[in-house]
């Protein structure tokens, strides 16, 4: 990907970088897929009746109803209020709160994060709140973008940027680890690490890239007047078709995901 953006933040990154904006509707139709896809999770976090579990960057809700179904107490966060009101919509305890400035004491038995972390730019915090979240001897299990992730989509959306004289850098939102390094992120916080792993996942999309652009893509096409995104979308599409697209029109995202089991000490 240009430049290394896997684990830093470049100076200012924040401030420039666009709020990414979480339509329920629109994430339902072309990122249904990612609660799917972060059902193996739930065979690694095993919730259990009585226990109360912690789903960080809950989204609309649709694994924290799972953990709900198995009989455990669950309470969803998501920075966003619209997933957070359709999270409540399912009749779940759904909250907004901002994973990078969590409130709970040692309530949890579990945590569950799938496809929410590398959205959070400062990990260290994320971490130290939930291991303050966490019981002793309670679990993280999570699952995030990881190094390399959608690497071939970002240097798509780069080119297309500079070609209109954009420095793109303080657009990119994300936060992918390598392993080795976000290990020591969690061993600095108190947990012990049981299993960290990268997987490479490319994953078919429910239809064309440009859905997937205008979901997750937002601080990069906003790097343009509105009037100009279709154009920009419809650029950056023809970049990734002869890589994401097969010959019968299915685009995939070149996804590499970061999957680990965590528990506090304790």
């Amino acid at each position: 990907m240009p430049g290394d953006h896997s684990t830093s933040d470049p100076d200012g990154a924040r401030a420039r970088q666009a709020t990414q904006h979480w339509d329920p509707d629109r994430y339902t139709k072309n990122a249904g897929f990612v609660a799917e896809l972060g059902a193996p999770l739930l065979d690694l976090l095993q919730p259990a009746k009585g226990e109360r579990v912690l789903d960080l960057g809950c989204g609309e809700g649709a694994l924290t109803a799972k953990i709900a179904a198995a009989g455990a107490a669950v309470v969803g966060i998501d920075s966003s209020p619209e997933q957070v009101a359709a999270a409540r919509a399912r009749g779940l305890d759904a909250r907004v709160m901002n994973a990078e400035a969590l409130t709970f004491e040692a309530e949890f038995d579990a945590v569950l994060s799938n496809a929410a972390l590398h959205w959070m730019r400062n990990p260290d915090a994320v971490l130290h709140g939930v291991a303050a979240a966490l019981k002793p001897g309670g679990r993280l299990v999570a699952e995030m973008g990881g190094q390399g992730n959608v690497e071939t989509i970002v240097n798509a959306l780069f080119a297309a940027l500079e070609a209109r004289g954009i420095d793109p850098r303080g657009a990119f939102p994300w936060y992918f680890p390598a392993p080795q390094a976000y290990q020591s992120k969690l061993e600095a916080a108190g947990f012990a690490v049981e299993s960290i792993a990268l997987i490479p996942r490319p994953t078919p999309l429910p239809g064309e890239i440009g859905g997937w652009l205008e979901t997750f893509a937002e601080s990069f096409l906003k790097q343009v007047p509105a009037g100009e995104r279709p154009v920009l979308i419809a650029e950056v599409a023809e970049r990734l078709r002869p890589t994401l697209c097969d010959s019968q029109g299915r685009w995939s995202a070149d996804y590499v995901r970061l999957r680990f089991v965590a528990r506090l000490a304790g």
